[in-house]
C-alpha cells in the first residue's frame, strides 16, 4: 500500500468526504461566528491606569474627609453599555489607624455587581486587601458591609499596586499578587 492511496470500498471514501466536509465546516463556522458573537456577547473594556485616569477625580470623599487618589494606580472596566466600574488607590494619611487598616480604595461602580459571590449595589465604596487573605468592602462612613476571601496568584507575571483585568466569567481586582473576582 502506497503512502497517501485511499483504500476501501467507495462507500467509505463517501463516508469519509462527508465527515471531514461537515468537520472543516463546523471548524469554519467556529471560526467565524464564534469570537464575533463572544465580542457582542461581553462587549466589555478593561481600562488602564491611563484611561481610568480620564474619569476618576483627583480626590474622594470618604468617612468625613477628602483624600487624595493615587490615579498611576488605578483600573477599572467599561461595559458594553458604557458603564463603569473603577477603582482607585488613596492617600490615606489622614485617617486613623483603624480606617487605615481596611481603606486603601476607593471603589466606584454604576451599575450591581458580584465581588465574590456577594451582591453589591451601584454606589461609592472603600475597598481593602487586608492581612488573612481577606478583602473588605466599607461604605463611605467606613462601615464593614461584607469580607471575602482573597486569591493568590504566584503566577502573575508583574504585580502591581492595583490592576483590573478580565478573568474567567467576569475580572479581577489586583493588588499585588492577591485578587478578587467581580462580574456583573
Amino acid at each position: 500500500m502506497r503512502s497517501g492511496s485511499c483504500t476501501g470500498s467507495p462507500a467509505m471514501v463517501k463516508v469519509s468526504s462527508v465527515a471531514v466536509w461537515m468537520l472543516s465546516s463546523v471548524i469554519a463556522l467556529i471560526g467565524t461566528i464564534g469570537p464575533s458573537a463572544a465580542a457582542q456577547a461581553t462587549g466589555d473594556a478593561v481600562l488602564s491606569a491611563a484611561e481610568a485616569t480620564k474619569v476618576l477625580p483627583a480626590s474622594v470623599f470618604f468617612r468625613g474627609q477628602s483624600a487624595t487618589t493615587q490615579l498611576r494606580n488605578s483600573g477599572g472596566v467599561k461595559f458594553a453599555d458604557g458603564m463603569f466600574v473603577l477603582s482607585t488607590l488613596v492617600d490615606t494619611s489622614g485617617y486613623s489607624s483603624d480606617v487605615q487598616a481596611k481603606y486603601q480604595a476607593y471603589f466606584i461602580t454604576e451599575v450591581p455587581i458580584k465581588i465574590e459571590g456577594h451582591d453589591l449595589p451601584a454606589g461609592i465604596y472603600g475597598i481593602g486587601f487586608i492581612p488573612g487573605n481577606k478583602f473588605i468592602v466599607l461604605d463611605v462612613g467606613a462601615h464593614d458591609l461584607f469580607t471575602v476571601t482573597s486569591h493568590p496568584d504566584a503566577e502573575l507575571k508583574r504585580p502591581m499596586p492595583l490592576k483590573v483585568t478580565a478573568g474567567k466569567g467576569g475580572f479581577r481586582l489586583y493588588e499585588g499578587r492577591n485578587y478578587v473576582t467581580f462580574a456583573r
